[in-house]
């Protein structure tokens, strides 16, 4: 599979270039050229997660988060982005890589937003499963990478 280093679209090893966009695809023999791009990052941290870790046991902690990470990768992924990775109890998402859509920072706007309402039903469920609720900040911000 090659990778089209415009768009992201998976292309057959054969293809010189890209069937989405029509780029070239750089040679299979050739070192892959760097270039920039612009992408969205999308972090979310969970606030007081130290207080909630001491109000409940391990188990019931572990659910609540990963609950809350099956939420919030759902709510990313449902808007083009990607989960780059969890941190301790905090997301963080691009938008850009590895496909590029023209609205990628709107997408992640978009995504953070949905991100708290998705975090506002979860937590009427915490709240009467386990008499707890968590709280995020976020934060969205769109540069350029190599």
């Amino acid at each position: 599979m090659r990778i089209c280093p415009n768009c992201g679209e998976e292309n057959s090893e054969r293809a010189r270039f890209c069937q989405a966009c029509a780029a070239p695809l750089p040679d299979a023999t050739s070192p892959p050229a760097e270039t920039r791009k612009t992408v969205t990052v999308v972090f979310a941290d969970v606030t007081g997660s130290t207080s909630l870790g001491e109000r409940l046991d391990p188990e019931s902690l572990r659910h609540v988060m990963e609950r809350y990470f099956d939420a919030m990768k759902a709510v990313i992924e449902r808007h083009g982005g990607s989960v780059e990775k969890f941190i301790g109890d905090a997301v963080m998402a691009v938008f850009g890589i590895p496909r590029l859509h023209e609205d990628d920072a709107l997408r992640a706007v978009r995504a953070a937003d949905d991100m708290r309402s998705a975090l506002d039903a979860l937590n009427q469920e915490f709240q009467a499963e386990r008499g707890v609720t968590i709280a995020i900040r976020t934060g969205v911000n769109t540069g350029e990478v190599v």
